[in-house]
Formats: structure tokens, C-alpha cells, sequence
């Protein structure tokens, strides 16, 4: 199984990587920062500095109908953000 699940691209995603040089990523809850540098290293052959990350908690929703109490949660991510080397880029828009 792959680490990087999907690229974040949201509208501050794409500030950070024109501004800051920091791209966003959908990683497996599992993985740790080093595993993370090291396939955005190979997927994409450029330079890792940092890597920060985070896990996000499961929301529970809930909200009262006709037919009753309707429950429902969104999924728990973890999400990486990897700052790389001046110079070096990802190109995310290429394969959409």
C-alpha cells in the first residue's frame, strides 16, 4: 500500500506551494515523517526539508428529521505538509 493517498489542493494548499514552497498531502494513518520524505523523495525526485503533520478527528453529526434522529461522521485523515529545497517544485495539475 502507498503512503501518499492523494495531494491536498485547496485554495491555501496552492498559496503555500506559490508562496512558501509547501505542498499538502492525504498520507496513510499509519506512516511516519521519515516514511513520508522518503516517497515524496522518489515519487516526485525532489528534496524534502520538513515535513509537518496531523491527524484529524472524526466529526459526529447529527440532526432531527420527520422520520427521526439522523446520526452520521465524517472520517478520521491524517495530512502531511512537506516543505522542499529552493528551486524544487511539484507539479500537481499535470495528470488531472
Amino acid at each position: 500500500m502507498s503512503i501518499l493517498i492523494k495531494p491536498i489542493i485547496t485554495e491555501k494548499a496552492t498559496s503555500d506551494s506559490e508562496l512558501l514552497n509547501r505542498y499538502g498531502f492525504e498520507v496513510s494513518p499509519k506512516a511516519n515523517k521519515v516514511q513520508i520524505k522518503k516517497e515524496v523523495e522518489e515519487v516526485y525526485g525532489v528534496t524534502v526539508l520538513k515535513v509537518r503533520t496531523m491527524n484529524t478527528r472524526i466529526n459526529r453529526k447529527s440532526k432531527y428529521t420527520k422520520s427521526g434522529m439522523q446520526v452520521g461522521k465524517t472520517a478520521a485523515r491524517k495530512k502531511a505538509f512537506v516543505q522542499l529545497k529552493d528551486g524544487d517544485s511539484i507539479d500537481l495539475y499535470s495528470n488531472l
